[in-house]
């Protein structure tokens, strides 16, 4: 048997099973006109396009809305028609969406949605890299890698439980789970592949650069790291790199995409750098202000009214639910709202709510500020070791309730204890003057003058560390590259 006849194989062996046993499904096997190659698939492009309008609305909720910026959008869009014009699926079924996350990402339903988030935009620094972002997630939905995921666990699914009739061994389908979820992980591995393929592509044929996706592949594994870097590791990368990943390994992406497109030749392609940055001038960096914002060890929430401080060594991590600091020895805090309002003592509240079923010790009554509040502690035993969680409710007014918990290595208790204090006497209600200093983050396109320098234009962005790295990362430098007068570059500022 030649090799790569296998899956194919596999794929007809079990539809055949099926149809057998008069559990035949639709679809079947059909040559796909982006790939050339046989797919097997139980997902019509009908039902593809009614997933992906019945999700769309909720995947834009679930990631902060568009970003309202409709000249941006409009832009993004215009890229996106001009790519898929180029496609094997050409017309006006296509829906591009700017996602307001800070989020280095992008993705795609079946049916033709597209979107990227505003975090992917800043880090882009031409036209053509971001054309390569937007070329790739075209290429997973004409070559309907969505509809080929699912057919494969659909497929994997109806074949274990028949496997499990045949045999009556619960265990060996239970076994045998694991080797069909590793083949389903591997086969999304190669759509990662194939989406690069397909992309360059894309973009060979609508002008623009081919290259342009490696050099973006490239700063994203270097956004990564820098990434990794923030969160405490200096070693390990923001990606997954184990054998189960869904996607591979950035630098792979940049090596295969590079072999890719280093024998094609577009005359005169589209780079679109200055006029890129052009129009991302001014756009919204970092969390949206309705989050809240993060200013070094400051936590500052101007629409709920309040602020805390967290310990040095801690490093804030803002999310929708709730924010996160991580500190030394993998301690952490959290801090969230009660999901309901609070009546009776907060003291009842830990014992009878928050804490049912936990040997609290130590639970008292407090006041933060002027507002009441009740702490209790418990040790807990991991797999790690012994670690203690100090929780403590604030009740801000009659409807609000905020929560910490406070989680440290059992080692580490006592030489933490002091900060944290401080990080429970911090929280406290957000005068108005404090409210109007706090401005959003935003992108400046800098045209560099003699004498100026990376570290020097690094220093003008308002970060605590790793500022030369971010301004590198941010501007698709080399590390210890140094800057020629007239180059356009990115700066982050407040306001």
């Amino acid at each position: 048997m030649r090799a790569g006849a296998k899956e194919p194989m596999k794929r007809l062996v079990i539809a055949g099973l099926l149809a057998g046993l008069g559990l035949g499904v639709p679809g079947g096997c059909a040559v796909n006109p982006a790939t050339g190659e046989q797919m097997f698939s139980v997902m019509s492009p009908g039902e593809e396009a009614r997933i992906g309008r019945e999700q769309h609305p909720k995947l834009i909720k679930a990631f902060g809305g568009r970003y309202d910026d409709r000249a941006l959008g409009d832009y993004v869009t215009a890229i996106g028609r001009r790519l898929v014009a180029v496609s094997e699926l050409p017309g006006p079924g296509f829906t591009f969406t700017v996602l307001n996350s800070a989020k280095v990402n992008a993705f795609a339903l079946p049916g033709g949605y597209v979107y990227i988030t505003r975090g992917i935009v800043a880090l882009a620094n031409s036209e053509a890299e971001l054309a390569g972002v937007i070329a790739h997630e075209i290429g997973h939905i004409t070559a309907r890698h969505a509809a080929q995921r699912y057919s494969q666990r659909v497929a994997a699914g109806l074949g274990l439980t028949l496997l499990g009739v045949l045999t009556g061994s619960g265990d060996l389908v239970r076994a045998a789970g694991t080797g069909a979820e590793l083949y389903l992980r591997s086969y999304s591995r190669r759509h990662e592949l194939e989406a690069d393929t397909l992309g360059i592509r894309y973009l060979r044929r609508a002008g623009y650069d081919p290259g342009a996706m490696a050099g973006f592949l490239a700063n994203l594994e270097a956004h990564s790291i820098l990434e990794a870097r923030l969160a405490g590791n200096d070693t390990a990368r923001a990606e997954g790199t184990n054998l189960l990943s869904t996607h591979p390994r950035t630098i792979e992406r940049v090596r295969k995409a590079a072999q890719a497109s280093a024998n094609i030749v577009v005359k005169n392609p589209i780079v679109g750098r200055q006029a890129y940055l052009g129009r991302i001038d001014g756009m919204l960096f970092g969390a949206d202000p309705a989050e809240g914002y993060i200013r070094g060890r400051l936590f500052a929430h101007p629409g709920l009214g309040f602020r805390f401080t967290v310990p040095p060594g801690f490093r804030l991590v803002n999310t929708r639910a709730r924010v996160i600091a991580h500190g030394p020895g993998k301690s952490v805090i959290i801090f969230d709202r009660a999901g309901k309002p609070v009546r009776g003592s907060l003291v009842g509240y830990l014992r009878r709510v928050w804490a049912r079923g936990v040997a609290l010790q130590d639970i008292e009554p407090l006041t933060v500020n002027g507002m009441g509040a009740a702490t209790g502690r418990v040790r807990l035993d991991t797999r790690r070791g012994p670690i203690d969680a100090r929780l403590l409710a604030i009740r801000y007014d009659a409807d609000k309730i905020y929560r910490f918990v406070f989680i440290t290595p059992a080692a580490l208790t006592r030489k933490l204890a002091v900060g944290l204090r401080r990080t429970t006497y911090s929280f406290r209600r957000l005068d108005v003057a404090e409210a109007r200093r706090l401005r959003p983050r935003r992108l400046r396109i800098h045209r560099v003058e003699p004498g100026e320098t990376a570290d020097g234009l690094a220093r003008r962005m308002p970060f605590a560390e790793f500022r030369r790295q971010r301004f590198e990362v941010l501007n698709g430098l080399s590390p210890g590259a140094k800057l020629t007068p007239g180059r356009l570059v990115k700066i982050v500022s407040d306001g």
